[in-house]
């Protein structure tokens, strides 16, 4: 029997990708909810998706808390052309980027952790994130849903690394994401 698969399905070129998302201004269950709408439709098909963690600013000070999470993605879109398109999503969703190199609030932020196994260094786009293993508000969402994967570069779980995080930033999980009424 032969089965001819859609234009659509090149399952050869199909990456899974994690990306991080987070929140602290505004509506945050809506922001995230409109963040993801516009990742399955731009970006690729979601297969996962973690719980909604709240979270205490990581380097810098704010009475805002951040709502975080991760999603796995199918995609076949190049890592280029997907950091392209989750800043094409944060400012569709209100963000504003100012010149400053330091730590701000956010409506939305869409950092990509992994792109399969990749390991990409370019001036605009590192993957793995190179900050990940630090943060507590992305390893705890991210070992919900991919406990087992190993970091292409660090050579250990994510369960390990959350298990080494030495960061003693606050992370309460909230339950699952509501969606708009």
């Amino acid at each position: 029997m032969c089965y001819i698969w859609p234009q659509q399905y090149n399952f050869f070129r199909m990456k899974k990708t994690i990306i991080s998302l987070g929140t602290n201004l505004g509506d945050r269950n809506k922001n995230l909810l409109k963040a993801i709408q516009f990742i399955n439709i731009g970006i690729g098909h979601i297969t996962n998706l973690s719980g909604v963690y709240e979270t205490e600013p990581w380097g810098f000070e704010s009475n805002d808390k951040f709502l975080n999470m991760v999603v796995e993605v199918i995609t076949e879109v190049s890592p280029e052309v997907m950091v392209a398109k989750c800043l094409d999503i944060e400012k569709k969703l209100g963000r504003t980027r100012e010149d400053s190199t330091g730590y701000a609030s956010r409506v939305i932020d869409i950092d990509i952790l992994f792109y399969g196994d990749s390991i990409i260094v370019q001036p605009n786009l590192t993957i793995p994130h190179p900050y990940l293993h630090l943060r507590r508000f992305v390893l705890e969402p991210l070992c919900e849903i991919a406990p087992d994967f190993v970091h292409p570069i660090l050579k250990l779980t994510i369960s390990e690394l959350l298990i080494q995080c030495s960061d003693p930033c606050f992370v309460k999980q909230l339950g699952s994401l509501q969606p708009e009424n």
